[in-house]
């Protein structure tokens, strides 16, 4: 039998809730398939900091990279708004992301047919919608240097570095050209290289990366263009590469194509070691221990780290398509809610997705 150890971080908000959900999730497909996983909890975000006094403790980032996997749910809440910015939850994030070199975001959006209704745009226009955001996670402007506040001035003053080189482009070229060719070979480079000299450099790699694989059709479009093109022909992409900060804004716009941001996955990985494996949502805090949130994120996002993560791809089909039977018989949570369907908290739609698999 095969074993695995994974990493559950639970995080803040309603971090719990959804983790509960997965956990009883993941130990039935695990006896369903025959695999063993072994869940190691740690804490991470602003709980870590109430009880270590870091977001992202040496103990658990230790254990990150022990495992085969990491599972994340979310992380933040405002009354940590106050901390040092090395302090605080999402630093925590940039913390993990950087210790694990998880240099490649993965965020597919693709509509499920159950949902087409849930969208905030026009059926016609979100029915064909099935994209991937390849992402560059640890570069750009959140991890450039140098950067800060200028106080002894006047007027005071803060500073980041957008900075780039070209290994840290060609990497992730690299990604979304393997991604592209299972796919229908089409890669959107999403940059602004009309003003910025470092996109240029993203523009320039990009291209001569992807002409080395005749396979692939290249295009590339400026940001503001692409968060236009989201909104008014989604379908028109396949897989769209691009910088930390854009991908950071293009991703979860693309995510409320499909009526909730709580419906959608992601993977961040590297080329030899763990992913981590997280929902595009954050901690919602305002309705957390309520047992209302959106649970399908982080299971989706489970699915991702038994397909990618763990190779058991079996069981990444199996509870896919548990999730779409529930769907598809009218059941929902509150931020799917159109009127018509049946209402349910967050463990009551585990337990109908359980029930399917």
């Amino acid at each position: 039998m095969k074993k695995y150890k994974i990493v559950l971080l639970s995080g803040d908000g309603i971090g719990p809730e959804i983790s509960e959900v997965s956990k009883k999730v993941l130990k039935k497909l695990s006896k369903y398939h025959n695999f063993d996983i072994e869940i190691i909890e740690e804490l991470f975000g602003g709980i870590a900091y109430e009880k270590y006094g870091s977001p992202a403790p040496d103990k658990t980032l230790d254990q990150c990279k022990k495992s085969d996997a990491v599972l994340l749910a979310c992380v933040g809440d405002i009354k940590y708004d106050s901390l040092a910015r090395e302090l605080r939850p999402e630093s925590g994030l940039l913390k993990l992301r950087s210790a694990l070199n998880l240099f490649a975001n993965i965020r597919p959006v693709k509509i499920r047919k159950s949902l087409l209704d849930s969208s905030t745009l026009k059926k016609e226009i979100v029915e064909h919608v099935d994209l991937i955001v390849v992402r560059e996670l640890i570069g750009g402007i959140y991890f450039g240097k140098p950067r800060g506040h200028i106080t002894d001035t006047k007027i005071p003053k803060a500073f980041n570095t957008m900075v780039y080189d070209s290994a840290e482009i060609e990497r992730i070229t690299e990604i979304a050209i393997k991604i592209a060719n299972q796919r229908n070979k089409k890669i959107c480079s999403v940059d602004k290289s009309n003003v910025l000299e470092v996109s240029q450099l993203w523009r320039d790699t990009v291209l001569n990366i992807t002409s080395k694989d005749k396979n692939i059709s290249l295009s590339n479009m400026y940001v503001d263009n692409a968060a236009m093109q989201l909104v008014r022909d989604p379908g028109q992409f396949d897989v769209i590469l691009t910088s930390n900060l854009f991908g950071d804004i293009l991703s979860d716009l693309a995510a409320m194509l499909t009526g909730s941001i709580g419906m959608l996955p992601s993977a961040s990985l590297n080329n030899d070691g763990p992913g981590v494996f997280e929902p595009v949502h954050g901690s919602a805090p305002d309705i957390a221990g309520k047992n209302i949130a959106n649970p399908i994120a982080m299971l989706l996002s489970a699915s991702m780290m038994l397909k990618i993560g763990l190779n058991e791809e079996e069981a990444a089909e199996n509870l896919e398509t548990a999730i779409d039977k529930v769907l598809s018989k009218g059941f929902r949570t509150a931020d799917l809610a159109d009127g018509f369907s049946e209402v349910l908290s967050c463990s009551e739609i585990g337990d109908k997705i359980m029930d399917e698999i």
